[in-house]
């Protein structure tokens, strides 16, 4: 039986959790995971259960089956953030550009507590500005922009497009765009981009 100070130390690493995560990941059986490993189904189930804990040649073997380090094993997920609340109170307001007289739109991160982030997510309110006077841009990746409220003109390379509120766009964002609010009403949106 192992130690109950063990159990507790180890149980914030979930070593089994994340084990069956990499084996599911792969699509990968037990008894498959076995014949790479040299370690028995049974043995790899006891371990992804919990019901045993694997020493470090073990785990070393486990881990070079799936391009791994041992360190993948023994962060904290509690310290990854693996969930990250933002409360809106916690949330800083920027401009597109600062520094620039005339702003298209302010923005909000709303990931910025997240670590490993595969995508970037971002509340923005949207002034009103003369067209001629909005900025185009361009980054890596492709962005989802989901209008909550008002209308929106999108440019994306020669085209342009309108969005009313409830509305969304996904599209290539390596491709030069800009954003600019249509009449006086308030106008917002949740952007989501690629990391």
């Amino acid at each position: 039986m192992v130690n109950k100070t063990i159990v507790e130390g180890l149980k914030p690493y979930a070593l089994g959790e994340k084990l069956r995560a990499l084996r599911l990941k792969k699509s990968m059986g037990l008894v498959e995971l076995g014949k790479h490993t040299g370690l028995s189904a049974a043995m790899l189930s006891k371990l992804e259960r919990g019901k045993l804990f694997p020493t470090l040649p073990t785990l070393l073997r486990i881990a070079m089956v799936f391009g791994v380090g041992l360190e993948h094993f023994f962060s904290d997920e509690r310290k990854r953030h693996v969930v990250s609340i933002i409360r809106r109170a916690e949330r800083l307001r920027f401009p597109e550009s600062p520094g620039r007289a005339t702003i298209a739109y302010h923005f909000e991160s709303l990931d910025f507590k997240a670590t490993e982030r595969k995508l970037n997510a971002f509340y923005a309110e949207f002034e009103s500005v003369p067209p001629e006077k909005v900025r185009l841009h361009q980054h890596a990746g492709v962005e989802l922009l989901y209008l909550i409220s008002g209308s929106l003109e999108l440019t994306i390379g020669p085209d342009t497009y309108t969005l009313d509120s409830g509305d969304a766009i996904y599209f290539d964002s390596a491709v030069r765009h800009n954003y600019c609010r249509v009449g006086k009403h308030a106008c917002s949106a949740v952007i989501v981009t690629t990391a």
